[in-house]
């Protein structure tokens, strides 16, 4: 694909004309000198070019319609280039536990599973971390990687949407979800580690205590931003019924965010989540490319180079004609 980098160059296309209006003529000046061989010189040509003005004219427009070409930095763009590497490695941990199926919270007006929401969070998150790595860590009653760290945010959502409660177990292992995300984080070297944690519980299985997997996170640098889901009753379109959140661990989940310098959120409903992600990105921006790069060749040495040829052609005639001429 064709493309002028810098198009402003052509601004500068009425230059000449300009000052050709702008500049007074140059004043005529009588000979200072009468010399014996005045009338001789007077029957030479007035001009060292037999070629008519208007034609000269347009050989000098078109040198500087090449210089304007050339100054505005023609080029041709190939392939795109590879997304660089940020320097940003960011762990999904969600909750698959037996809780994310209650139907307690609201998207676009209907009552939907913790789960479809959470789902939606993370879709939308994911789509604005282009030139970030992230990888994604599905935990219940135990905690598995489903997806290394990887710039295929694609293929990432496409994982995302094919999880279901249960497939790792219906108990909660916070404590191991925290612990194989500081496992795969530690093991890249990246400028910034992040961990999203999601879940709708309190911790009820596993080896290691949420607790300490943070301390641990925060001497290994690992920022943990923890979100807990879930409605409370007088959200919910039934009434008397027991608060469906009662097992949400919410002083675990800030304890695990104050000791990683993160933040804790918590989402009742479908606006929650949206505010939830604009605050994580007002955090921790993702660090993408300011636009799509390729591979660029440039053309400029070509009308360069002919406007240098022209000039070099016209520059030799007139001193040949001059030399001819004498």
């Amino acid at each position: 694909m064709f493309e002028l980098h810098w198009p402003a160059a052509f601004l500068l296309l009425p230059l000449p004309w300009l000052l050709r209006w702008l500049l007074p003529s140059a004043p005529v000046r009588s000979a200072a000198l009468q010399v014996d061989f005045l009338q001789r010189l007077g029957q030479l040509p007035t001009s060292v070019s037999s070629m008519p003005l208007a034609r000269r004219r347009w050989i000098f427009v078109l040198v500087w319609l090449l210089l304007i070409l050339a100054a505005s930095r023609p080029q041709w763009l190939g392939d795109p280039l590879p997304i660089s590497i940020s320097g940003r490695d960011m762990m999904l941990a969600i909750d698959l536990s037996g809780s994310m199926e209650y139907q307690d919270m609201l998207l676009d007006g209907e009552q939907v599973p913790r789960m479809t929401v959470v789902k939606k969070l993370v879709s939308d998150f994911i789509a604005q971390r282009e030139g970030d790595r992230i990888g994604l860590i599905l935990f219940g009653s135990s905690a598995y990687v489903q997806a290394p760290l990887t710039h295929d945010l694609q293929s990432l959502d496409e994982w995302i949407d094919e999880a279901f409660v249960g497939l790792a177990g219906r108990e909660t292992a916070i404590g191991d979800a925290i612990g194989l995300a500081i496992k795969r984080l530690v093991a890249e070297p990246a400028e910034s580690r992040v961990l999203v944690l999601i879940t709708d519980g309190a911790n009820t299985a596993g080896q290691v205590t949420p607790l300490r997997a943070a301390r641990f996170a925060a001497s290994e640098g690992i920022r943990i931003f923890t979100i807990g889901v879930g409605s409370s009753v007088d959200q919910l379109l039934t009434s008397g019924i027991q608060d469906p959140s009662i097992d949400l661990d919410e002083g675990t989940l800030i304890d695990i965010a104050l000791a990683t310098d993160g933040e804790y959120f918590r989402a009742r409903n479908s606006a929650d989540i949206q505010q939830i992600y604009q605050r994580i990105e007002a955090l921790e921006p993702a660090l993408r490319d300011s636009s799509p790069r390729r591979q660029a060749r440039p053309l400029y040495p070509w009308p360069l180079g002919l406007a240098m040829l022209i000039s070099l052609v016209i520059a030799s005639v007139a001193v040949y004609r001059r030399r001819h001429a004498a």
